[in-house]
């Protein structure tokens, strides 16, 4: 339920049965923490309200308080709350924080882009390990965090096997943070599936102990560490792990991680041996054609199961093109394509256009953001598109 649909004071102060889920999703709706105090009545008399959604509102600590104590009602059922956005400080932790211990309900939490700060984030993680929430998602982004709370975080990694989403990225956590972390991670107790640590100033030098985790963590499935300084050393050592038969990670993000054509022979011996990898983005990299073939030969081996590639912005030209077209044409399990922001030139373009127009294509997405091609070129895109409308060309 948006709040623009239907006001939270509804005529009579009528609300949908209480055995109905209930959802209110109220980002960017200029709430302030005077708005907290209907929001506090609704979450105490509505145990159907499972979702409340108000980032994007400058609710700030006194607000947040207001809604804690609806919280910690008893008739309080709630299983997911976002507060992105909402201005909350280290004094929005401390009114958080007995809210949360009293609330096993609570699966989903989403604290991104607030300046909380190490000291807060710690007591967080501390109020978590406590608590009796059986948390399955937790969401940190641009936090202010840095290596000296990871310690704590780590703690929760290791005491709540609930807890399989957590994202820490666009936060100053480093290397060092990075094997705090990962003692966390390594806990047999932890069942971590989706780790997000994006422009987390992580080296290669972090790479040996996320290579044992990707090796290792039997839960894991979903990894992005994109827009981290790992280069070819790095890769190569995630490579390694990724070529463990004990590896299930299926969704791997490496986009912008200082890559070149020098790493790209690791990536095609993955690819090789590696049955259970869907999904990698590995754009934003200066691979080359070069190293688009390297992969390409992987991608092309029997073992590979990869369902999407992303190429976007990797140096690659026209020269690529026809092995692309035969990825395309021979690579059942691969249904989308990204070559985006790539200089292709319309006689890359019209290869694979032919690739398209092939009777055995098993590409359904073709994303080709960016790419210049001429007038005649785009015709006969269109013409195309109309005569094989199940393959979708993005642009």
């Amino acid at each position: 339920m948006h709040l623009s649909e239907k006001s939270l004071q509804s005529s009579g102060g009528a609300f949908p049965s209480p055995r109905l889920p209930l959802s209110f999703r109220l980002q960017n709706c200029n709430l302030t923490s005077a708005s907290c105090e209907t929001l506090c009545s609704v979450l105490s008399a509505q145990p159907s309200l499972t979702n409340l959604d108000v980032g994007g509102n400058k609710l700030g600590t006194a607000g947040v308080k207001v809604l804690c104590q609806g919280m910690m009602n008893s008739n309080c059922k709630l299983q997911k709350l976002q507060l992105e956005y909402c201005e909350l400080t280290a004094d929005s932790v401390e009114a958080l924080n007995p809210a949360l211990q009293s609330k096993p309900s609570l699966k989903e939490l989403q604290l991104s882009n607030n300046t909380l700060g190490d000291t807060a984030v710690k007591q967080l993680c501390r109020g978590l390990v406590e608590s009796s929430c059986n948390l399955e998602s937790l969401h940190l982004e641009n936090c202010g965090i840095t290596s000296d709370s990871c310690r704590e975080i780590s703690a929760v990694l290791s005491n709540k096997s609930s807890l399989i989403d957590i994202s820490v990225g666009d936060n100053k956590i480093g290397d060092s943070g990075m094997a705090l972390l990962c003692q966390g991670l390594m806990h047999p107790n932890c069942k971590i599936q989706k780790l997000w640590l994006w422009d987390c100033d992580l080296t290669s030098a972090s790479c040996k102990d996320l290579s044992r985790l990707i090796s290792t963590k039997d839960t894991l499935k979903e990894i992005s560490l994109q827009d981290n300084n790992l280069r070819d050393s790095g890769m190569e050592m995630l490579c390694e792990a990724l070529k463990d038969p004990r590896s299930k990670v299926q969704e791997l993000w490496v986009r912008e991680c200082g890559l070149t054509t020098a790493c790209c022979k690791a990536i095609s011996s993955a690819l090789s041996m590696n049955k259970n990898l869907k999904i990698l983005y590995v754009g934003e990299n200066k691979l080359g054609d070069a190293g688009a073939e390297l992969i390409c030969e992987g991608l092309l081996h029997p073992n590979c199961n990869l369902q999407f590639l992303c190429l976007g912005n990797c140096n690659l030209t026209a020269a690529s093109c026809p092995t692309f077209a035969t990825i395309m044409t021979t690579k059942q399990s691969l249904t989308e394509l990204d070559l985006s922001y790539n200089p292709l030139s319309d006689e890359g373009v019209r290869k694979l256009c032919e690739a398209v127009r092939n009777p055995s294509c098993y590409v359904q997405h073709l994303i080709l953001y960016d790419i210049y091609w001429s007038s005649e070129v785009h015709e006969e895109m269109r013409a195309l598109e109309e005569s094989k409308p199940e393959v979708k060309i993005i642009s």
